[in-house]
């Protein structure tokens, strides 16, 4: 963890948490942890994540990792937005409107695409899908490749079935093997205005959804836990125990957070 209580950043090679759940609060934010059990053969952490936030200037910037063959492709993702901290924080500073989204992406696609980065990522063993979620006032925005999760709860999302914001692409990675090599680069591009109300955004790489027995095989499930009358950390430690109780051996990070949101959403002009 840097000095500052808001910057945190995590790679599985660190400390891997196989057999040992953790859950770990960063102020409003919760950073879910199990490096899979080692009776199902797991031996290793190749997930990864980073959380950046400012209460001030309201916004949180979280990255997650989830990498194969070895983590050293989550490393170097890492490294890569530790350099550039400075002027992604000073577009996070900016008001929330289409520019600063746009001038974000841009940023983010200069930086996995300059030749140093690109030139790195062809020395590492193994590949990562990643998963960079903003939430900047009413507003999240996305960047995704690969297969990890962004789901939005909301009550009034939930009544109409609606529980995910990004869906999972396959055969999408960063590293050795890089979309970012391709003529045409893939990922997933998505902005989303938060409802009025109580928004809960919760991330998750794919150790939750592929469990044996899927007990959260779909966001729906999850709703369900976290829609509880529990707390937040509780609904965590819970979901993390039922996976290892079921023998996953694949990790599963979470990063999980609840904003409130004063503004009036979007509605039909008809009511």
């Amino acid at each position: 963890m840097n000095n500052s209580t808001k910057d945190f950043s995590w790679v599985g090679s660190q400390e891997d948490f196989v057999d040992k759940p953790s859950v770990l609060q960063l102020n409003h934010i919760l950073v879910g942890r199990y490096g899979g059990n080692s009776n199902a053969g797991q031996y290793k952490n190749e997930d990864g994540c980073l959380v950046w936030y400012n209460e001030k200037e309201d916004w949180e910037f979280v990255i997650l990792l989830d990498a194969h063959y070895t983590s050293e492709s989550t490393k170097i993702i890492l490294e890569q937005f530790d350099k550039e901290e400075n002027d992604i924080k000073d577009l996070l500073s900016l008001s929330a409107n289409q520019q600063t989204f746009k001038k974000l992406e841009d940023k983010i696609l200069n930086m996995f695409q300059s030749e140093e980065f690109l030139s790195v990522c062809r020395e590492v063993k193994g590949e990562t899908a990643c998963l960079i979620v903003v939430r900047k006032d009413k507003y999240v925005w996305w960047f995704s490749v690969g297969d990890c999760i962004l789901c939005l709860f909301h009550q009034e999302l939930a009544a109409l079935g609606q529980y995910q914001l990004n869906q999972r692409q396959f055969y999408e990675w960063i590293g050795q093997v890089n979309t970012f090599e391709q003529e045409v680069p893939c990922y997933t591009v998505g902005r989303r205005e938060l409802r009025q109300g109580e928004n809960h955004l919760f991330l998750t790489t794919d150790g939750l959804i592929e469990c044996p027995n899927e007990p959260y095989s779909n966001s729906k499930d999850i709703y369900n836990v976290v829609n509880n009358m529990n707390d937040d950390e509780s609904n965590i430690w819970s979901m993390l125990k039922n996976i290892r109780n079921n023998d996953v051996r694949d990790s599963t990070t979470i990063v999980s957070w609840k904003i409130n949101i004063s503004k009036v959403a979007t509605i039909p002009s008809d009511q």
